[in-house]
């Protein structure tokens, strides 16, 4: 069976038709043309696929490993994305998101960013809620030969605080022990992978660039960031209950649109896990 891609903007983001369940979970070229597509578009939406969570789970496997840490969900492998507390309980967290972020810059161990991050909804936010993504693979593109040659050298460090601030601003002692039990990490601003492309590595994580006087260093991410994620290069997903999105986490960064404490939104996700460090 053969899949049909719509492109969904220049930079980023692409409608699949063709793809059902028993494709999903039986078709290894399927899976294999699904990955060669996300890494061309970064964001691959299906509209009404309407996934179980054991379907998710089942088919993510093929893409790769998947984390399957407690994830507020009976079914191992998936995650809950909801700001109710009694479905989530670190739910607080989760106002992050509202911020562009990359996955995994700041994990607890060494663990390599996300390859890919899978996301069916479940119930979706009468306001707000929509998912945001522009693509960090065509930030580094559109740099000049000079810029890319001065940011070549500059290290960023990223920390659950920087990340954290942007929504409580004015932590208690508790707060900020909390963050800080979740280490910082230092990372290349240009990411080259091993396919030989190369992304930004931005988002609300930044905390400053190594090295840098520190307005300089803010004015700087903030300026990449705000290029990058310029209204023309950002694909807009408004959820639907049934629908999946993929994006590739390598080289796409997202956010989600703020929406009501007591909304029912609901999301299920899946990440597929890291096979490359950022370098």
């Amino acid at each position: 069976m053969t899949i049909t891609l719509e492109p969904l903007r220049d930079d980023v983001g692409a409608a699949v038709d063709g793809a059902d369940h028993e494709t999903l979970l039986t078709d290894d070229a399927v899976a294999e043309e699904l990955m060669e597509a996300l890494e061309k578009y970064g964001v691959l939406v299906f509209h009404d696929l309407h996934l179980d969570p054991q379907t998710q789970v089942a088919f993510c496997r093929k893409l790769g490993d998947i984390d399957t840490e407690p994830g507020h969900h009976p079914v191992e492998g998936i995650y809950r994305v909801s700001l109710d507390t009694t479905k989530n309980s670190s739910a607080a967290y989760l106002r992050a998101t509202f911020d562009w972020h990359i996955d995994g810059c700041t994990p607890v161990d060494d663990a390599y960013p996300q390859k890919a991050t899978v996301l069916s909804a479940k119930a979706v936010s009468a306001s707000g809620g929509e998912t945001e993504f522009a693509s960090t693979y065509a930030a580094y593109d559109m740099l000049s030969e000079d810029e890319r040659q001065r940011l070549a050298a500059l290290r960023v460090v990223h920390s659950l605080e920087a990340s954290q601030r942007l929504v409580t601003p004015d932590p208690t002692p508790e707060q900020l022990a909390k963050w800080h039990t979740r280490p910082s990490k230092e990372h290349p601003l240009i990411w080259t992978h091993k396919s030989g492309r190369r992304s930004l590595v931005l988002g609300a994580s930044t905390d400053h660039v190594v090295g840098m006087d520190p307005k300089e260093s803010r004015e700087l991410l903030d300026d990449l960031l705000a290029r990058c994620t310029a209204p023309e290069r950002v694909y807009r997903h408004e959820w639907t209950v049934g629908d999946t999105v993929i994006w590739d986490n390598r080289g796409v960064i997202h956010r989600a649109a703020p929406y009501p404490p007591d909304s029912p939104r609901e999301m299920l996700r899946t990440t597929v896990l890291g096979d490359e460090p950022i370098q």
